[in-house]
This record gives C-alpha cells, sequence and structure tokens, in this order.
C-alpha cells in the first residue's frame, strides 16, 4: 500500500473538509407509467453543492429531470423540501434552491486555470439520512480537458473534464475540488460506457449559466437557424464547393434568424465577424459568444461567389 507523506494528506484533508458541509444529498420522487400504463412512484439519488447564501444549490440535470417531488439532506443530516429553479439539459446542470439555514457555499474556482496532472478531488453525498458520517470522497487526477462526449441517444456534451476519480451513480452533481478546496466542475455520471473515467462540467460553465437558470429556469442561448457540417477535402471535391474548410449548410430553419437573412442550403459559411470558420464546432463557439438581438455579418461562398449576410441572432427554441 503506497505512503504519502503527512502533508500531502493533511492538504487532501484541508481541502475536503472545506467544502463538505457544501454538498448536499438531492433525493427525488418522479411518477413513471408502465407497460400497462400503471403510473407509479419512483425515487432517485443524487448530490449537489451549495453555490450562494439564498439556498441555490448546483447538481445535474439528469438527477432532477422529471421530478414531482425533491428532498434535501444537509452534511448534519436535516431534510429540507426543495424545488427545480432551473435545468440545462445541453450542459446536464440544473440548479435546485432550498430554504435551509444549515447550508454553506462552496468557493467556486476557475476551471480555465486547471491543468491536465493535477490532482482532483470528487466529493458526493449519495445517501443523506441513511448513512451519517459526511460526504463520500474519490481522488485522482485531471486526465484531459475540453472532452467531447456523444451519448447513445445523440446528444452532445461539450468542454468536460475527464478524471480518473471515481465518479459513482450517486455522486452526480457533486462538486470536482482542487486541493485548495475550490469547486473546479460539477461531477456527472451520464457516460455509461465510461470504465474508470469519470466527467465533469467545468466550473467556468456553470458561473455562464447560473444567472440564466436562476432567472429564467432555462439558459437563453442564440441561435443561428441552420443545420451544418464540417467542409472536408472529400466534401468539397464531392460537391464542388471551391474550399476545403468551413461549415456547409444543409438545412436552413424555416423563419429563423439565417433564412431571414437569405442564407440558403448549399451555402458554405466561410467566416463570421472576419473571424475565420473551419468547422463547426467553431461556429457554435463564436455564436453562443454573441448577445441576442445582435448583428453579425457571415461570409458565404455560394456556386463560386462570395457575399456577405447579415444576420440578427434570435433566442434559440426549447
Amino acid at each position: 500500500m503506497p505512503s504519502f507523506p503527512s502533508e500531502f494528506e493533511d492538504k487532501i484533508v484541508g481541502a475536503v473538509s472545506k467544502v463538505s458541509k457544501s454538498v448536499l444529498n438531492i433525493s427525488t420522487v418522479q411518477l413513471v407509467r408502465d407497460h400497462f400504463f400503471n403510473i407509479y412512484p419512483v425515487g432517485g439519488i443524487g448530490s449537489g453543492v451549495a453555490v450562494d447564501n439564498l439556498g441555490h444549490i448546483v447538481t445535474n440535470h439528469h438527477v432532477v429531470a422529471g421530478a414531482k417531488e425533491v428532498v434535501v439532506t444537509t452534511y448534519a443530516g436535516s431534510r429540507y423540501e426543495g424545488w427545480v429553479v432551473g435545468t440545462d439539459p445541453a450542459t446536464d446542470i440544473a440548479v435546485v434552491k432550498v430554504r435551509a439555514e444549515d447550508v454553506q457555499p462552496a468557493e467556486l474556482g476557475d476551471s480555465d486555470a486547471i491543468r491536465v496532472g493535477q490532482l482532483a478531488i470528487a466529493i458526493g453525498n449519495p445517501f443523506g439520512f441513511l448513512l451519517r458520517g459526511g460526504p463520500t470522497v474519490t481522488i485522482g487526477v485531471v486526465s484531459a480537458l475540453n472532452r467531447y462526449i456523444r451519448l447513445e441517444d445523440g446528444r452532445v456534451y461539450e468542454n468536460l473534464i475527464q478524471t480518473d476519480a471515481a465518479i459513482n451513480p450517486g455522486n452526480s452533481g457533486g462538486p470536482l475540488i482542487d486541493t485548495t478546496g475550490r469547486v473546479i466542475g460539477i461531477n456527472t455520471a451520464m457516460i455509461s460506457q465510461a470504465q474508470g473515467i469519470g466527467f465533469a462540467v467545468p466550473v467556468n460553465t456553470v458561473k455562464t449559466i447560473l444567472e440564466d437558470l436562476i432567472r429564467f429556469g432555462r439558459v437563453v442561448r442564440p441561435w443561428l437557424g441552420i443545420v451544418g457540417m464540417d467542409v472536408t477535402k472529400e466534401v468539397s471535391r464531392y460537391y464542388g464547393l471551391g474550399v476545403d474548410e468551413g461549415v456547409l449548410v444543409v438545412r436552413v430553419v424555416p423563419e429563423g434568424p439565417a433564412a431571414e437573412a437569405d442564407i440558403e442550403e448549399g451555402d458554405v459559411i466561410i467566416s463570421v465577424d472576419g473571424m475565420r470558420i473551419r468547422n463547426i464546432r467553431e461556429l457554435q463557439d463564436v455564436i453562443k459568444r454573441k448577445a441576442i438581438g445582435s448583428q453579425i455579418d457571415i461570409l458565404i461562398k455560394r456556386r463560386g461567389l462570395e457575399g456577405v449576410a447579415k444576420v440578427t441572432l434570435a433566442e434559440a427554441p426549447p
């Protein structure tokens, strides 16, 4: 069995102690229908982390999705009724609120500053009042950054932190912290095919959507209104596009922003506001940084000719 220097252990223990009282158990009841159309309740469990003094708790969307009843159990074992104030399936993040006096907010760190190889500590509270003794703790390292994961149902999670710290289903929604006790991510156990691999939503992603979830119950995102695909040399050669990079518009949503700007199927998006676009991911990254209602200049190539389409971005539909 490996032995660690006492100062190393003290650092880990101190980080865990700092955030433990911020980690909560979230149990839910959902109403499901069986094959005979009978409705019956099914319970679920997960974890969450308090983020302010107003009772807001960040967890995973899949922990509370469809919940008719939410019960929050604190570090001390007190149980409170909670309610979902906002969810974002695109990032698997949700916010629950509870009126509780013994909930201590965690300190949020900076996930842009983390490095591959640094220590990562995953914390959850899957058992709540069933087992006393506080949250569960696993330790590992940050294995990779900016992971893109496609689930079996077609959903894609972007920009995830990958870690080898074990993240079990009941720990979904709990914090991933660094050795200073700051939250660097929100653990998710949605990746069923992962073996010995855990993933977390970066805390900076959470910060960017937290206010929207609390104010509107959803994330308000800008929308271009197209379905596109990456332009590769093979795609360019097949369709005779004349460019080896960009985004080929394969569908324009009727009455969407792109349609209003006369963008057509078969157009190739080359740049946005002068910024070169090489693939659909870069286009998505540029669009999501823009404000709803802002006008952008999209350079397109159509049948060998180039032109600029002025597009006014709208709010993405649910």
